[in-house]
């Protein structure tokens, strides 16, 4: 892991409503709890992207076949999913953060249930995400997951990182373990759980059986890899040059 991709973690008061930045987890593990995310030494002129947590993992992997110092990552905490107000806002600190220190942003995020908010607030700001409503069309294709859907509407995916957490995010944190009653009241009108693996990892796929096993539902796999992401990273990269370039010829 190079330099820009080493990720500094400590500690601040967990739960901060005022801030909601808590710098905890290790992304290298895909163990991002609530954790912000920060790689690199934000050099002005560079390129920040600006991601959910639980894509950490996964835009390292590719954020590392690029040069040292070409492109960093902050990433606003995973478990946001379960309070989407709280998205849009975190978004706009940030962006105005890496503003003042001259970066330049790409943001890496789906609608997350925000009901068009973060497409309107970066409409706003001028900046670009990358395509999709949500990452799991954006690991699968638009057309594979429309063929997906079609064959069973009734499916619940998951990624990696649903699979590495599966039960801190389900189990514990929809309180199936507590109350077992609620899964059929969750999981009532699901068939089947649906893994997308963007590694080829037996123990993963383990895991994401006992996970539909646990569920009730019926278990299929397909590897995806990295679907659209390294496609949207170097394309921004792309467009951070040359930008760069440009801003260097008129001083």
């Amino acid at each position: 892991m190079t330099r820009s991709q080493t990720v500094k973690t400590g500690d601040v008061k967990t739960g901060d409503a005022r801030t909601g930045d808590v710098k905890t987890g290790d992304a290298r593990t895909g163990d991002v709890k609530t954790g912000d995310i920060k790689t690199g030494d934000y050099t002005p002129g560079g390129l920040t992207l600006l991601a959910c947590g639980a894509l950490a993992h996964e835009i390292l992997a590719i954020t590392s076949q690029f040069p040292d110092g070409m492109v960093d990552l902050t990433c606003l905490p995973a478990s946001w999913h379960n309070h989407p107000e709280k998205i849009v806002p975190g978004l706009a600190r940030k962006v105005a953060s890496l503003r003042r220190k001259g970066r330049q942003i790409a943001v890496i995020y789906g609608d997350c249930g925000t009901g068009g908010e973060i497409d309107a607030f970066l409409e706003r700001e001028g900046l670009t995400r990358i395509p999709g409503p949500h990452c799991y069309e954006m690991f699968l294709g638009t057309a594979e997951f429309d063929a997906e859907m079609e064959d069973q509407i009734g499916t619940f995916f998951l990624t990696d990182y649903m699979v590495r957490h599966f039960e801190r995010i389900v189990m514990q944190g929809m309180g199936l373990r507590a109350y077992p009653q609620l899964r059929d009241m969750y999981f009532g009108n699901y068939t089947r759980a649906l893994y997308i693996a963007q590694t080829d990892d037996e123990g993963l796929r383990q895991k994401a059986r006992r996970a539909a096993d646990e569920l009730g539902l019926t278990y299929d796999y397909r590897f995806t890899g990295y679907g659209a992401f390294p496609d949207f990273v170097a394309d921004a990269i792309t467009a951070s040059t040359s930008q760069t370039s440009q801003q260097k010829q008129r001083r």
